[in-house]
């Protein structure tokens, strides 16, 4: 087989096996910053496709519905203009919808402000809307992006937003209205949080975390791993 065939052979192959790249949303929930921060972290179950038993942050794929949700408060200027790059800007208000979501169904905490909603909610927003509630990004920092590598089972464009948990209402340590995606919810001291079983990307973010607190200064940067090929890229989004 000559080297274009070659070539072209493993193209194929690689989309065969290689699932899509889904938008997604992750939020690192912080808590206490001043004093002992602490990050809201569940664990992952061990026969799910993606990063089985790993301690993540809540997150996921955004739905299509997200994109028709209303925002009560919109993201800062600085946070789009960097989520804007590389991506579509009609995407912004649904990756900050997804993230609200997300939190909602896994953790059964809220991030909202006191509204009114339009019209009738999509089914996967009819609890949350329930709550008097529209979904807020106030508070919401643009911190980091990375993309799945290929030959994984599930691949994700994952924008991670950093958000202090002062932000949610109501306790921080009910977890009673979490879906079960997730166990072992808990108040990590990110100190600490290296003691878990973490994926690598996590970990990586987790320093850029701790850079920012130690300095208490905002990045010039967010950082994007960009691995939509084989060759993987490290980029800055200024």
């Amino acid at each position: 087989m000559g080297q274009t065939h070659a070539w072209i052979w493993w193209s194929k192959h690689l989309t065969q096996i290689s699932p899509p790249i889904r938008n997604a949303s992750t939020v690192i929930l912080l808590r206490d910053a001043a004093k002992s921060p602490r990050i809201l972290m569940g664990q992952r179950g061990a026969k799910a496709a993606f990063m089985p038993n790993k301690f993540v942050f809540p997150g996921g794929a955004i739905d299509a519905d997200d994109a028709s949700i209303p925002l009560a408060t919109p993201l800062n200027p600085t946070c789009m203009n960097r989520l804007a790059q590389d991506s579509p800007e009609d995407l912004i208000s649904a990756l900050i919808a997804g993230a609200v979501r997300e939190v909602w169904e896994e953790t059964g905490l809220l991030l909202g402000a006191p509204g009114d909603w339009p019209s009738h909610p999509p089914a996967d927003w009819e609890s949350f809307a329930a709550t008097g509630h529209l979904p807020s990004a106030e508070g919401f920092r643009f911190v980091f992006r990375a993309i799945t590598p290929p030959a994984r089972p599930r691949r994700f464009d994952a924008r991670f937003f950093l958000v202090d948990a002062d932000r949610i209402h109501g306790d921080l340590d009910d977890f009673s209205g979490a879906e079960d995606e997730l166990s072992h919810l808990q108040w990590i001291p990110i100190s600490e949080a290296r003691q878990f079983n973490l994926p690598f990307i996590t970990e990586v973010v987790l320093a850029e975390i701790q850079s920012f607190l130690e300095t208490q200064t905002p990045p010039a940067s967010v950082p994007f791993f960009d691995n939509r090929t084989e060759e993987s890229r490290f980029l800055r989004l200024a």
